[in-house]
């Protein structure tokens, strides 16, 4: 989506990445960029600008590459297994903390936040993550001090999000904290989205 002076959101695309934990945000912040008055503009980006393949197949082809995506007001890092060579590259975890230095607002879904821990972005901060991933999150900074039972946390320029679908509602809050709670309520309207599970 171009052509907006609003709020620049970017959604970071890797292989592996965990598809609700992408596509559920995205359905969540572009409708709010239909909806808003504030034109919020929403772009998918990988490190390269090359299509990706998430972790159980869907294949996406991103808006741009990260030197062209130019400033974000929000990051959103989803999870998924293409974590895991991720938080060893170097490379990638200073690119991470370079963005931390210029975006205001970094918000993690599920194993997201291991790649911020990883890049030392979470210490002494309240997170969290995918229930299953909390001791591998402390093992890479003791100092994160996890929140096991959230759907998300709100630690001001950090927000992160428990697993996949968490995601969605983390992307509504922030629609709500960036926008307003009427606003959110009709992106939820729009998107049908009651969380009242069915069985």
């Amino acid at each position: 989506m171009t052509g907006s002076s609003g709020p620049h959101v970017g959604i970071f695309v890797f292989d592996g990445a965990e598809e609700l934990d992408v596509v559920g945000p995205f359905e969540v912040l572009a409708a709010w960029a239909e909806l808003s008055p504030l034109r919020p503009r929403v772009t998918t980006f990988s490190l390269d600008g090359s299509g990706v393949r998430l972790a159980k197949g869907l294949c996406v082809v991103p808006d741009r590459a990260a030197p062209d995506v130019g400033p974000l007001h929000v990051l959103v890092y989803p999870g998924g297994a293409g974590t895991r060579p991720l938080l060893a590259d170097p490379e990638h975890l200073a690119w991470l903390r370079g963005l931390r230095a210029d975006t205001p607002l970094l918000a993690s879904v599920c194993t997201g936040a291991l790649s911020f821990a990883a890049a030392g972005l979470l210490a002494g901060r309240p997170v969290t993550t995918h229930h299953a991933h909390v001791d591998e999150l402390a093992a890479l900074d003791p100092s994160a001090l996890v929140d096991t039972e959230a759907r998300f946390v709100d630690d001001g320029d950090l927000v992160t999000s428990a697993g996949v679908s968490a995601g969605i509602d983390m992307a509504l809050h922030l629609v709500a904290r960036l926008d307003s709670v009427d606003v959110a309520r009709a992106v939820r309207h729009a998107i049908q989205y009651d969380p009242a599970p069915p069985v």
